[in-house]
């Protein structure tokens, strides 16, 4: 996990907890800012595509992260 997101990961946490509901607080504490994961784990959640899963990590991604931390995650 980078710097950016070390620091703001229990707020993101609790974000991400109200945009998909069905992670629990192990899934969180296994993400721990793995994007990669956190698309696995939509997919079997929620029955996702891999497409669906990535747009919206996307959207999560551009409503919650500064610039500065989507550039560093990309």
């Amino acid at each position: 996990m980078n710097k950016e997101l070390e620091g703001n990961w229990k707020e993101l946490k609790g974000k991400m907890r109200q945009t998909w509901s069905k992670l629990t607080d192990d899934d969180l504490g296994r993400l721990q800012g793995n994007w990669e994961e956190l698309s696995g784990r939509l997919q079997s959640l929620y029955g996702h595509s891999k497409e669906k899963a990535w747009s919206e990590i996307e959207a999560f991604k551009g409503r919650f992260l500064s610039k500065a931390e989507r550039s560093v995650e990309e």
